[in-house]
């Protein structure tokens, strides 16, 4: 009978991340800066990392930090993994000796906002390297880090200082074959989409549109983009954001509906979150908010 062997689960690697960046400049505040986290994140995972291993790998002083013989002896070898990690994912990244925008966005905008139009972008800034992280959840954009964020969701979520992307409201939209044949007088018979997490819906439609039968979606998603998916592949007539079914309508996959446009309580708002490189922030800005 073959015994079989059963490896013991490695710590995370944000914890040797923490361990390997702190143990350089034996500051928890120099390393959070460094790997864009907090110090307190910065130093529960090295705090968690020193619990696994049963042994302290930093001296922790008053205002001075240093490590260990168990940290000392631990560093060349999480240096020499961070070192090899970083040389196995850098043959998979684009060089670019130039100027580099991160964007961190709802899955929706890069898909239907920022895809189809990127070319147009990037010929203007020739040069600039592009780094375009998709989230879904609010908590996604916490490790991005990223110089712009474009969220959806309420004012009083996304900040004061956020820009709302225009236009901001719902209506109905379907593929050219499906909107033919529908009746917008009698919506209930037609196979409703729509996005969770928004406000208004389908009934705030019927009450506008003075429909005689409340209205349901009998097709439920997670975004925008994806009701404007199953909308363009004739699923049914999507309940969707102007923002995103822009870019559709305007090449034809997409025709809206001739009922009443309903107010968005949620909508995409842009937020600077850094200074780096201001004067592409500014391009991309007046770029993603032509019409």
């Amino acid at each position: 009978m073959q015994t079989r062997i059963v490896k013991k689960p490695l710590p995370p690697i944000t914890w040797f991340r923490a361990f390997d960046a702190t143990a350089r400049h034996l500051s928890f505040t120099l390393a959070a800066q460094e790997l864009g986290f907090t110090q307190s994140a910065i130093s529960q995972n090295v705090r968690a990392l020193e619990d696994k291993l049963g042994t302290a790998l930093f001296v922790r002083g008053h205002r001075t930090l240093s490590l260990t013989e168990a940290g000392r002896l631990l560093v060349p070898d999480v240096a020499a993994a961070m070192a090899q990690l970083e040389q196995a994912t850098a043959r998979f990244l684009p060089p670019s000796s130039g100027p580099k925008l991160t964007i961190a966005t709802s899955v929706s905008i890069a898909q239907w906002i920022i895809a189809p139009r990127l070319s147009q972008f990037l010929e203007a800034q020739q040069g600039c390297a592009l780094q375009i992280a998709t989230t879904i959840w609010p908590d996604d954009f916490a490790s991005t880090n990223a110089d712009i964020e474009i969220r959806f969701g309420s004012r009083q979520v996304v900040g004061a200082d956020a820009m709302l992307l225009q236009p901001s409201y719902l209506h109905a939209v379907a593929a050219p074959e499906i909107a033919s044949r529908c009746d917008p007088k009698n919506m209930a018979a037609q196979r409703l989409i729509q996005p969770i997490g928004i406000s208004t819906g389908w009934q705030n439609l019927a009450k506008r549109a003075t429909q005689e039968h409340s209205l349901e979606a009998e097709i439920l998603v997670d975004t925008h983009g994806l009701a404007v998916d199953m909308a363009v592949c004739g699923a049914g007539i999507a309940l969707s954001h102007s923002q995103i079914t822009r870019a559709p309508i305007a090449d034809g996959r997409l025709v809206e509906l001739p009922l009443p446009e309903v107010p968005a309580d949620e909508g995409y708002y842009l937020a600077r979150k850094t200074d780096k490189h201001s004067d592409i922030q500014d391009a991309f800005i007046d770029w993603i908010t032509r019409p």
